[in-house]
């Protein structure tokens, strides 16, 4: 039973600030009750309606909720303050300060029993776990704030973050085809179920382009990346609005207009969220580089990526930033330009790892053995291949790991070694044929564009 359900808590609490006051029960009850009932209500027998707390609220000259509650109006406001504080530090790349803002924040917040912040703060944690590659941690994060918000009944458009959250933990650790099949699900019961929040499905659309192209469905990635750009909010400068919003607020705060407080957070908050679509719409450039170096417009790619990986890095998103530049190393090795190729893709290599971008990683390794090899340089060339087999093997990338045998089985032959040659195309072959390694199921229904 809540605080409010409790007659006996809510008429101490009466009891307590009336005597504070130094009103009588008479005073406090007139003009709509009677001092009996004050008398009743107080002693814990009756559980008095909504009217009556607010009639009781306003003559001791405080909240509703505070009554209702114990706790001030003010609390949650604050609270919702500084989360915004914490969303504008990680918005603006500071991922380590705004996980320690959004740490103390979640510990008030289930102090207080405040689910919806909670379940902000946990999102929070899980943007930080993502941003600075701590995809276990970030995946419970996110499990628990979806938890959170389903107990509460919130509706399927406010459980998109916690969803979108945990498809791209998993696609980060290379689980792919469970990402996609978390964010298609997710797409075609918003779709079907006329639940169409611009926002939401913007997030959706974004986050599944990065799954889309490494499995190799790039009519899917291609759509995927349409949906987006076409959902994407229009705000000139968001992070200018948002800081206006939060100034305002914090003056109604001090001024005790908390419900317009209330108003012009939620707005900042929104903004912020909208400075994170931003790193998810770099991924919709990348998309469009990718298209184009695969129809071989290299140079309108190189110019795509540049513009992903400049706003990546402008959000600090470290780990997507070293992906795009794998991406555009490709391109640049393409058009001549080898050694930039090179040095960034050493420049990048010490931030992915097996758990943590295991498929660029491997695609840095591929690509170092390519120029390797264009430079007759073979015994590197055929570690960097065996070392980019060993990451594809480990996330089951079974198109990427087909690519690799063969390039691996080339230089095998060349060299003299042709049974090794022979094992590493039957790899490749292997992979190539495994059922369901390429077939992704219906494509999610579309949304009303």
């Amino acid at each position: 039973m809540s605080e409010r359900d409790d007659p006996a808590i809510i008429g101490r609490r009466v009891q307590q600030l009336r005597a504070d006051r130094g009103l009588t029960q008479r005073q406090l009850a007139e003009p709509a009750y009677t001092p009996a009932y004050i008398s009743t209500l107080e002693a814990g027998r009756v559980r008095a309606s909504d009217d009556a707390l607010r009639h009781i609220a306003e003559r001791l000259g405080v909240a509703f909720e505070e009554l209702a509650t114990g706790r001030p109006a003010h609390l949650v406001t604050d609270l919702r303050l500084r989360l915004t504080e914490a969303q504008r530090a990680l918005a603006t790349g500071d991922a380590e300060a705004a996980a320690g803002r959004y740490a103390a924040l979640l510990a008030e917040a289930e102090a207080h029993g405040f689910a919806e912040e909670q379940a902000t703060a946990l999102l929070g944690l899980g943007e930080c776990g993502i941003d600075v590659g701590e995809l276990t941690s970030a995946r419970r994060h996110f499990e628990r704030a979806e938890r959170l918000l389903a107990e509460a009944d919130a509706p399927l458009p406010a459980r998109v973050p916690a969803l979108r959250g945990r498809a791209v933990s998993h696609y980060l650790a290379g689980e792919l085809r469970y990402a996609v099949y978390l964010l298609e699900s997710t797409l075609d019961e918003l779709n079907r179920g006329g639940l169409h929040d611009p926002d939401a499905l913007l997030l959706l659309y974004a986050s599944v382009i990065g799954p889309y192209m490494d499995m190799g469905a790039h009519a899917r990635a291609a759509q995927a990346a349409e949906y987006a750009l076409a959902l994407a909010p229009k705000a000139a400068d968001p992070a200018l609005v948002a800081r206006m919003h939060r100034s305002v607020a914090r003056t109604l705060l001090a001024e005790g207009r908390i419900a317009e407080a209330d108003a012009s957070l939620a707005k900042a908050a929104e903004l912020y969220r909208q400075l994170q679509i931003r790193t998810e719409l770099a991924n919709c450039h990348w998309m469009r580089g990718y298209v184009y170096a695969q129809n071989g417009d290299l140079e309108r790619a190189e110019a795509e990526l540049r513009e992903a990986r400049a706003m990546l890095t402008a959000q600090r998103a470290a780990l997507y930033t070293s992906q795009v530049a794998v991406e555009l190393a490709d391109v640049l090795h393409r058009r001549g330009k080898s050694e930039e190729a090179a040095a960034l893709l050493h420049e990048v290599l010490s931030d992915l790892s097996p758990e943590r971008g295991a498929l660029h990683s491997a695609a840095a390794h591929r690509l170092l053995g390519i120029i390797a090899e264009d430079a007759r340089d073979t015994e590197t060339a055929e570690e960097h291949y065996v070392r980019a087999l060993s990451l594809l093997e480990r996330a089951g990338a079974a198109g990427d790991l087909a690519d690799l045998c063969r390039l691996l089985g080339d230089l095998l032959r060349r060299t003299g070694r042709v049974e090794a040659a022979l094992d590493a195309y039957r790899t490749g072959l292997g992979h190539r044929t495994a059922p369901g390694t390429t077939t992704l199921g219906p494509a999610p229904a579309q949304p009303p564009l």
